[in-house]
């Protein structure tokens, strides 16, 4: 929401960095960098190479691609180019397959075929969307903080809960209440 949906060259170039929150309720920080591409002048190509630089110290790459170009491999490798440059190789990636709703058939199936975690939606119409969300909040990693709490027992909904939504390494009950 916000942000402009159009099939022209150079619509979206300015970044946008907004608050973003998975089905499940986790919240991520979502940054959506212009996109590439082949064959531009040097000094553009540099200028959004710069703005790619944060990419490295992403825990997940969404990499949208327009499913309706006739040869869509060929923008993912221009950018997987600038990925691999600016040290990101190890970053998770996600293929988005946008404008499924305008794209040959078979080139989605080539896709993905050949693209080890992809999916397609429509950002006009919102097909895929929904699945998208899912698979954002199955990828997204889930940082470990250890934490030692001692719940007093008249609070055990708690010790529920951190078992429910967390992974509990030890327990202990003593005179106090439960130690986690």
């Amino acid at each position: 929401a916000g942000v402009l949906v159009e099939n022209a060259l150079f619509a979206t170039l300015d970044p946008t960095v907004r608050r973003a929150e998975t089905p499940s309720g986790r919240i991520y920080t979502l940054a959506d960098t212009v996109g590439f591409v082949r064959h531009l002048p040097h000094h553009l190509v540099e200028a959004f190479r710069s703005t790619m630089e944060e990419v490295g110290e992403s825990d997940l790459i969404l990499h949208v691609v327009d499913g309706s170009h006739p040869v869509p491999e060929e923008q993912l490798a221009a950018v997987r180019e600038v990925i691999r440059d600016v040290g990101a190789v190890n970053v998770r990636e996600i293929v988005v397959i946008n404008k499924a709703d305008a794209a040959d058939p078979l080139v989605i199936q080539r896709l993905l075929r050949n693209e080890k975690y992809a999916i397609t939606v429509s950002a006009r119409t919102g097909e895929g969307i929904e699945e998208l969300l899912a698979l954002i909040d199955a990828e997204l990693p889930r940082p470990s903080v250890l934490v030692e709490v001692l719940v007093p027992y008249i609070q055990g909904a708690l010790v529920s809960r951190v078992h429910a939504e967390g992974e509990v390494l030890s327990e202990e009950h003593t005179a106090e209440g439960t130690l986690l």
